[in-house]
């Protein structure tokens, strides 16, 4: 049976700049932490990504010719502040512009994001999100945006600051590449909040024109058996990925079970809580009182299991299935049913977890007056075929499948109650992967990354007849 979505549910594609703009040193744009991290690794560049720094407008032509009405886009924060804050790059500022301009021409909705995983490097050597200066810095950033761009009237200001933290410090996917570190992981989950919160307030002090969230990157976690042990792994998972964030960017207030937990695991590691103070505290609960919509990144959920061995990680990043690893000393260790189907890299495919990450938002946070759904989607390792011509269509039925899962998922959600107001599916074309390169491709439409034709996926095809009718076919 075909299930409805409302009719002023928006619907897109979503991007990032560090994964599609590609031109890292073009106009004046300043390094990132990603640049001498990857030279150093030298397994692949992010230029040229998409080129979209180049070839934007022909990704939105495409985007509204396939029913797109909105699309999540990323100010590189390294283009406007070379150094992260100092002189202004015009030619930057002026590329949002022309960026923008393009948006409206083609009748989409840009959402737009401050920071997507691409901190100044500057900053980054400076101690990133465990830097007071990093802190000052990106609220500055922030309000020169809020003036400089009145035409944007949805705003981010972090996306996925769990991956952030967690990826930095705790499994070692992202620069510094640090393992274990379980302090410094929540205390940049704090600071990101209080950072947060900071912009939220000044963007409500300001009464600029619009509406401010933040976009988190969220999985239900599962125990792996009905066992109290298990059960309790997975609340301490819980208390890592999703509860703390939850906490403070929706309630403004940490729940006395959630620090509880993230005592537990500190303990267990041996490592000090992390420090707030009650200013902001009192920062952070003001602002979980004015914002406007909340974000969810869902592709997958997690399974725990008890687990009392040294940590250990091993991050897939080939699409070698089977290969990933995720034992936390004090935690658990991720072991997924047998039933449970997986991509390439390992990630489970199950919408159930998307409807109760939903539906826990709705009963457990009342203060969010929104959700929007800014990333969803399924990588795939996929080719031209051996003759194409521009009319060329490339199938992925697993890509169809699973956004109709996802998207039944979404529109149960919805009938009972959730206030989910659009969805954004990750992504609009084939984009640069942080640690996959360009062999994980999430695109409805496929990127040639040598020549950079476009060519169009099944999945676009089925995706524009969702947008136009909002229901979604059985």
């Amino acid at each position: 049976m075909s299930k409805q979505l409302p009719k002023d549910f928006v619907m897109g594609g979503a991007t990032a700049a560090y994964q599609v703009e590609g031109a890292t040193k073009e106009d004046g744009k300043g390094q990132v932490l990603w640049d001498p991290f990857l030279k150093k690794q030298g397994r692949f560049s992010p230029d040229p990504a998409a080129d979209f720094y180049h070839r934007y407008d022909e990704d939105l032509a495409l985007a509204e010719q396939y029913g797109h009405q909105v699309i999540r886009i990323s100010i590189a924060w390294s283009r406007i502040f070379p150094d992260g804050a100092g002189a202004v790059e015009s030619r930057g500022v002026a590329y949002y512009h022309r960026l923008f301009a393009a948006c409206a021409k083609h009748h989409i909705v840009p959402f737009v994001t401050l920071h997507h995983f691409d901190t100044p490097e500057r900053l980054h050597e400076a101690g990133d999100w465990l830097s007071q200066e990093m802190l000052d810095d990106f609220v500055d950033y922030a309000k020169f945006c809020f003036k400089e761009f009145p035409e944007i009237k949805h705003w981010i200001t972090i996306n996925e600051p769990t991956s952030m933290a967690v990826q930095q410090y705790t499994s070692g996917t992202f620069p510094p590449a640090e393992k274990g570190r379980f302090d410094k992981t929540f205390q940049a989950e704090h600071n990101q909040m209080v950072a947060h919160a900071r912009i939220v307030n000044l963007f409500k002090s300001m009464k600029i024109d619009g509406e401010i969230g933040i976009v988190h990157a969220l999985q239900t976690v599962y125990p792996y058996s009905d066992t109290k042990e298990d059960q309790h792994a997975a609340d301490l998972q819980d208390a890592l990925d999703n509860r703390l964030y939850l906490d403070g960017t929706l309630a403004g207030e940490y729940a006395p079970q959630t620090l509880a937990l993230v005592r537990e695991i500190l303990d267990a590691n041996h490592q000090p809580m992390f420090h707030s103070t009650p200013e902001e505290m009192q920062t952070i609960k003001k602002a979980a009182q004015q914002l406007d919509f909340v974000g969810v990144n869902n592709y997958f959920s997690k399974w725990l299991r008890v687990y009392h061995g040294k940590s250990e990680t091993i991050h897939n990043g080939t699409g070698a299935k089977g290969s990933s690893v995720s034992r936390l000393h004090g935690i658990g260790e991720e072991k997924k049913p047998e039933s449970v189907e997986t991509t390439d890299w390992d990630w489970p495919i199950y919408p159930r977890g998307m409807y109760d990450i939903l539906m826990r938002i709705h009963n457990d946070y009342p203060l969010v007056p929104a959700i929007y759904v800014t990333e969803n989607g399924i990588g795939l390792k996929e080719s031209l075929p051996s003759e194409v011509t521009s009319k060329t269509v490339i199938a992925d039925p697993k890509r169809i499948d699973y956004l109709k899962k996802y998207l039944g998922a979404i529109a149960d959600a919805i009938d009972d109650g959730a206030n989910v107001r659009g969805y954004f599916v990750w992504s609009l074309q084939d984009q640069f992967s942080w640690t996959n390169g360009y062999s994980k491709r999430y695109g409805l439409f496929f990127v040639d990354f040598e020549t950079q034709k476009r060519y169009i996926k099944q999945s676009a095809e089925w995706f524009k007849k969702v947008c136009e009718r909002h229901v979604i076919p059985d």
